[in-house]
């Protein structure tokens, strides 16, 4: 008879994941002459972003698996979101966490990652997301923790195909999407989500927003795992393995002024959404791609995060 595997039960101090999805999918429209789009308010998530979707599904299963047991290591390279997601639910499954960030992150999300009892070990500005993702694989072969690689783990694009995905296509009318944007960090967002729709006969196209200075001298140097602004954090180019050409078929890539973005994400804090900036950059882009399908087109977008976390930064230096 082949062995099998002992159920393990998942820790019952994680109850309040629970809470993590479904989220709302809302009409957002900011002005009576702008295309109206539908956001998925995943700032209402536990930690206050999109993130705990991937945290609580990748530490799921790798505790079902058997790679996790309570008073396990986890190590993740971050700049902010995941990591304070990651947190969270370490804190719920009773595990340790160790977030490795580069230096310049915003005070909140120190603050934030450190309440729920992680580490923080901070690398070199210069260094940059690379940097952290290097030191991050060294920590889990020395201390043998978990290295959850969210710029790599397909378990981050899967999270978003089986719930997000599923949940927008149960909420949309008629279960149509017809664009769907989303900056890229790890890509697992629109890479899980042009998944759920496309295998569910959407005619979807997926669009990447990339925050840019318009008339500037190409991109910017790295700041809070930035490579194309330094005023719209979050946003990383050419370090997923998730987001290819290949998983994302007919891929459209738009540049938003971060001007437009910061202000977007204003005007979007001002109707009642407490959104942090990678939220405005979403909304941009999904304006100018609904402007272009015309006023029958359901596009999507995801409200990623809140705004607590930048209180410290430009966007509410006024």
């Amino acid at each position: 008879m082949a062995n099998v595997n002992v159920y393990r039960p998942l820790p019952q101090l994680g109850r309040f994941l629970n809470l993590c999805g479904p989220t709302p999918l809302v009409p957002v429209q900011l002005r009576d002459d702008a295309p109206m789009i539908w956001c998925k308010l995943e700032f209402l998530n536990p930690s206050g972003s999109t993130k705990d979707r991937i945290a609580r599904y990748m530490l799921e299963k790798a505790w079902r698996m058997g790679h996790l047991r309570e008073g396990g290591t986890v190590v993740e390279a971050s700049s902010g979101s995941t990591s304070i997601a990651l947190a969270l639910t370490c804190a719920q499954m009773g595990l340790k966490f160790v977030a490795v960030m580069p230096e310049g992150v915003s005070h909140e999300r120190i603050l934030m990652i450190r309440a729920y009892g992680a580490e923080i070990i901070l690398v070199p500005r210069e260094a940059g997301i690379r940097g952290a993702i290097d030191t991050a694989e060294r920590y889990a072969t020395q201390h043998g923790a978990l290295h959850t690689r969210q710029f790599e783990n397909p378990d981050n694009a899967e999270a978003h195909r089986l719930w997000t995905g599923q949940e927008i296509l149960s909420q949309i009318p008629r279960g149509m999407v017809h664009a769907v944007v989303s900056g890229v960090g790890t890509g697992g967002t629109i890479v899980g989500l042009y998944s759920a729709f496309s295998q569910a006969g959407c005619p979807t196209i997926p669009v990447a927003a990339r925050p840019v200075r318009v008339g500037g001298e190409g991109p910017h140097a790295e700041i809070e795992c930035c490579s194309f602004s330094t005023r719209v954090p979050g946003v990383v180019d050419g370090i997923s393995k998730l987001y290819t050409h290949a998983a994302l078929p007919g891929l459209r890539e738009l540049d938003v002024d971060e001007e437009d973005a910061l202000r977007t994400t204003k005007a979007l804090i001002r109707k009642g959404f407490p959104v942090g900036p990678s939220t405005g950059l979403n909304f941009c882009a999904a304006e100018q791609i609904a402007r272009e399908l015309g006023p029958d087109a359901q596009v999507v977008t995801v409200f990623a995060d809140r705004m607590e976390r930048y209180f410290s930064t430009e966007l509410f230096a006024s």
